[in-house]
């Protein structure tokens, strides 16, 4: 059974005890007897323990830095949103094929903000800006926001705050089961909660230091009985040996385990695996065992964002799996959405 996460080391920046959060997480993690070093800045963050960089990588994932957010601008969050809401950076999972690998690069530890008002108070004003529209908030741009919010609350103070907007919604995605804390928040049906899931083969092989799928789905479960409009990102979509079949078994046990109630109102997002070649290096040194095909030559280029391009499946295995995926969606959950394939 898979505790929740709880940090080996912990940094806390000055500022941060300006802020009633980060004196009340600091007690905590005294109260734990957890290991807790002053920093001037997440960026100053040094001398992770660890002999090679195999051991400070693993060290680094179970270190939480409590600061303070010092840009309030938010990036925008395509397709899912229109905006990423930062409560907190870094994630305790370890799955090989992750882009967090290159945007964390060398600094993997997670980082939580404790200035949470004023970041939802920026979120006031992008909601007003945008004005009778609807603002979409997502929630897990940059981490795994349900694995630490055990420890901060963060995330419940959101749902709760978007709860009480009429323009704007919440949404995060997580691979994590401990959601026990988030089932009496008042969300009004404004916050979407979705999980990631996937065949059991990529679950085995890439996505270590995650909930088991079943305790994801039991979480599901849980998540729908408690009101929440549900959704689930089946991400990466990875071709292997019986790829077919093995996610024939995900959407079934999906359709055995979703009660009537769970299945008014749920949304599917797909995405096909891709790599860069930045990120190809980064996977390579930090698990130099994985099993995680990234061969050039078999993928086919797509330009990106900021000039680095990503290297996704030929156009021929796209529409396979873009069809076989969306026909099980129509078998087993004929009345859900899906909001996009990419």
């Amino acid at each position: 059974m898979m505790k929740p996460f709880m940090p080996q080391l912990v940094y806390i920046e000055p500022r941060a005890l300006e802020y009633p959060l980060g004196v009340e997480l600091k007690k905590k993690f005294e109260d734990l007897g957890v290991e807790i070093r002053e920093t001037t800045s997440h960026n100053q963050v040094r001398n992770i323990p660890g002999e090679n960089h195999l051991q400070k990588y693993r060290i680094s994932k179970s270190t939480l830095v409590i600061g303070v957010r010092k840009t309030l601008d938010f990036d925008t969050s395509k397709p899912s949103a229109e905006y990423a809401i930062p409560f907190a950076t870094g994630c305790m999972g370890h799955c090989h094929y992750c882009y967090l690998q290159t945007t964390m690069g060398s600094k993997p530890y997670i980082r939580t903000y404790v200035n949470v008002e004023e970041i939802l108070d920026r979120a006031q004003q992008y909601m007003e800006e945008r004005a009778p529209q609807i603002t979409r908030f997502e929630a897990s741009c940059t981490s795994d926001i349900v694995g630490v919010d055990h420890l901060t609350h963060s995330l419940k103070r959101a749902i709760e705050y978007f709860g009480e907007t009429d323009l704007g919604r919440l949404r995060f995605v997580t691979k994590f089961h401990h959601v026990d804390h988030l089932l009496d928040a008042k969300h009004n049906g404004r916050t979407r909660f979705r999980f990631s899931i996937n065949a059991d083969y990529v679950i085995k092989n890439f996505e270590p230091g995650t909930s088991p799928l079943d305790k994801r789905i039991e979480a599901a479960v849980k998540v729908a009985k408690a009101g929440y409009p549900l959704g689930f990102i089946v991400a990466p979509i990875y071709i292997h040996e019986g790829w077919e079949e093995g996610y024939k078994t995900l959407f079934e046990k999906l359709d055995s385990a979703l009660p009537s109630e769970a299945r008014k109102d749920i949304t599917f997002e797909m995405i096909q695996h891709r790599f860069t070649k930045p990120a190809k290096r980064v996977i390579e040194k930090n698990y130099p065992k994985t099993k995680l095909a990234m061969n050039e030559e078999e993928r086919r280029y797509k330009w990106g964002r900021y000039g680095i391009g990503k290297y996704i499946y030929q156009k021929d295995e796209e529409k396979d799996l873009r069809e076989t995926l969306e026909s099980y969606v129509d078998t087993y959950f004929p009345n859900a959405k899906i909001e996009y394939f990419t």
